[in-house]
């Protein structure tokens, strides 16, 4: 299928993941408001805000999140942005995410689960009250 897109396309979407990779809010909201999806994924099913919170993009999380982007979409492996900001240690990201709506249950393993495995008991205490 990937045969069929526009090479141009291609180039500009990756450009589009990049900026999300590499923390660039202000391009993530330029493009957004442009009208790129807040919740483009990539090939793999990560969104914007999955790479943004794994990379520890605080700035760039919170524009997404300010233009909807969804805090509970898991990829493909059924990994969210939540549970991607457990495993990176990203604690502020984590409660931007959860104060945005996400579910430290959803996903596997869930952000709940990684905290556990990976001991991090700041997070389980962020969690408490969900």
């Amino acid at each position: 299928m990937s045969d069929d897109l526009d090479p141009e396309l291609l180039e500009f979407a990756a450009k589009v993941f990049d900026f999300a990779r590499q923390g660039d809010a202000a391009a993530l909201a330029t493009y957004v408001d442009a009208g790129v999806p807040a919740d483009l994924t990539n090939d793999a099913g990560d969104s914007l805000l999955m790479l943004a919170a794994y990379h520890g993009h605080r700035d760039a999380v919170a524009a997404l999140l300010d233009r909807d982007a969804d805090p509970n979409r898991a990829n493909d492996k059924g990994q969210t942005p939540l549970a991607g900001a457990v495993f990176k240690g990203e604690t502020e990201i984590a409660r931007l995410l959860v104060e945005s709506g996400a579910d430290p249950d959803a996903g596997a393993p869930s952000a709940r689960e990684a905290a556990v495995m990976f001991d991090k008991k700041d997070l389980l205490e962020l969690f408490a009250d969900y």
